[in-house]
């Protein structure tokens, strides 16, 4: 995994509206945090966002995929690619974050019950 500054810095300023948008390298990527949650995370110069059963068919519709941390190794993580048109549209970005937060929140509540 690589990590190109710029990009990074372009992902966090397509984020500057809805704010409160941090990144924390990792693995030689970073994630993204809102309110100290992870909801996505950057691999490679791509962003890849939370998913479940409620968000993956439009990620799986747009052309996307799991994030694969290890190529040589079939393991999948619950984060999907994010398809570049998205990136580059501000509104619908922050529609797919707020949906991939939600998912982020509602996880962490049950891993704690």
């Amino acid at each position: 995994m690589a990590l190109s500054e710029e990009f990074l810095q372009y992902v966090l300023d397509q984020y500057a509206t809805w704010g409160g948008v941090t990144a924390r390298k990792m693995f030689g990527g970073a994630g993204l945090y809102r309110d100290g949650k992870m909801f996505g995370l950057v691999a490679d110069d791509l962003v890849y966002l939370k998913v479940d059963d409620s968000n993956r068919d439009e990620y799986l519709e747009a052309g996307s995929h799991a994030f694969q941390p290890y190529p040589d190794k079939p393991m999948t993580m619950s984060y999907y690619l994010l398809p570049p048109e998205v990136l580059q549209n501000p509104t619908i970005l922050m529609d797919w974050s707020h949906r991939s937060l939600a998912i982020q929140l509602k996880t962490k509540k049950k891993k704690k019950k």
